[in-house]
């Protein structure tokens, strides 16, 4: 664009620094954009805050699907072979999503993924796999790929697999493995003799990954997100990597993308909203409140929700944090989203005079969930590639009837 166009290179800045009022300027016909986490998750909240701003749902590239984020390490980081022919790749499936970038059979192996503990190289298709994170079964059966055990999370379903995947696990009947955090059984992992291990969502820890190592290659989360903070995109294309379906897994995450967008432009009212998400605490006096870095408040994010930054300062860096009930006037937001383990704990939060007096009560601005095996609740935590079209579908029209009553 003229805007961005310099006369001379070697005189002029390459680089133009831009305030959130220059939006405009950053217009084109095709945007690409990246990220950088620089062992935060700064980059992602700068991220959300930018492409949640007005004039950015303004630039044409944005309202004709035209934007692209890319991987800094390839578009920006590296400058070798290799990173020019992963950049070719981004672009074939950006603009000619038909054309296949490998003969079939040929999967690219081996291949070598980068990840909090370093690297691990998977010499070939992996075809026995253990997904030992608590949403990974989502991302690899919507690859077309069974894996052979899956971690059991929470909800009591068939196979650890939950209503939006069924129809991706068929007949299947892969080994349920209920291992609570911090439990893992290595000689039953070991019996499985899995060829790959997907733990991207899983919280192990060095020595876990250590122990799990000895037993088969293991796919642990990048460094640069916080532990069950990987966003579901970056956890659908490393999945497609280490099982060499990376195309796919890239059509998959532009498809649900799409989807996303449009219900965003769809509910204008989402634009600007505040929303927090909390649960109580067991037998105590105090309230979890879900931060921003999480996959779910990211998906809200994306549908144009903002998160107060009163609540982020508390939250930090965690996944979540605890307030008491004297300080529930932080939920006080556009939009609440409360998750309670039975009716009657329901009914008390509602006859609590903290709560009542919050003008998000007091409209009925507040969206329960009641235990734990409610499918909406589920696919919103989950988070996934597979479960996000189904919180689409179900969630969306009940945020939008809350909103209607502000």
């Amino acid at each position: 664009p003229a805007s961005q166009q310099v006369a001379d290179w070697e005189t002029e800045p390459q680089v133009m620094t831009l305030t959130k009022e220059q939006i405009p300027l950053m217009d084109g016909d095709v945007i690409f954009y990246m990220v950088s986490n620089w062992g935060d998750t700064e980059g992602s909240a700068i991220q959300e805050e930018w492409t949640g701003h007005p004039l950015w749902q303004t630039l044409q590239a944005v309202q004709h699907g035209a934007v692209h984020p890319v991987n800094e390490e390839h578009w920006n980081l590296g400058g070798g072979i290799q990173a020019a022919n992963r950049m070719l790749d981004d672009l074939y499936h950006f603009f000619l999503p038909d054309e296949p970038l490998t003969a079939p059979g040929a999967a690219g192996f081996p291949v070598t993924i980068r990840h909090k503990f370093g690297s691990t190289e998977i010499a070939e298709e992996p075809t026995r796999v253990v997904t030992l994170g608590y949403s990974e079964q989502d991302p690899v059966l919507a690859l077309g790929v069974v894996p052979v055990a899956v971690r059991d999370w929470f909800g009591d379903q068939p196979y650890a697999v939950w209503p939006w995947a069924q129809d991706e696990l068929g007949d299947a009947t892969p080994e349920v493995l209920r291992m609570p955090f911090g439990e893992l059984n290595f000689e039953a992992i070991a019996a499985l003799q899995p060829d790959l291990i997907i733990a991207t969502h899983s919280g192990i820890t060095q020595e876990e990954y250590e122990t799990l190592s000895q037993i088969a290659p293991v796919l642990a989360q990048p460094a640069e997100y916080p532990d069950f903070g990987v966003p579901w995109q970056e956890q659908t294309r490393l999945i497609g990597r280490a099982l060499g379906r990376e195309q796919r897994a890239n059509e998959l995450v532009s498809e649900v993308e799409a989807q996303i967008a449009a219900a965003r432009a769809a509910h204008p009212e989402f634009e600007g909203a505040t929303v927090a998400w909390a649960m109580p605490a067991d037998g105590t006096d105090q309230f979890w409140v879900v931060g921003p870095n999480t996959p779910p408040l990211r998906f809200l994010a994306a549908l144009g929700f903002q998160y107060p930054a009163e609540i982020a300062a508390v939250v930090g860096k965690l996944d979540s944090a605890q307030i008491s009930s004297e300080r529930l006037d932080l939920l006080d937001t556009d939009l609440l989203i409360l998750r309670v383990s039975s009716p009657e704990e329901r009914v008390a939060i509602e006859g609590n005079a903290l709560y009542r007096q919050l003008a998000v009560a007091q409209e009925g601005r507040t969206i329960f969930f009641v235990g734990s095996d409610d499918p909406t609740y589920g696919a919103l935590s989950f988070s996934t590639v597979l479960s996000l079209p189904y919180v689409l579908e179900e969630l969306v029209p009940q945020l939008a009837e809350a909103l209607g009553r502000r």
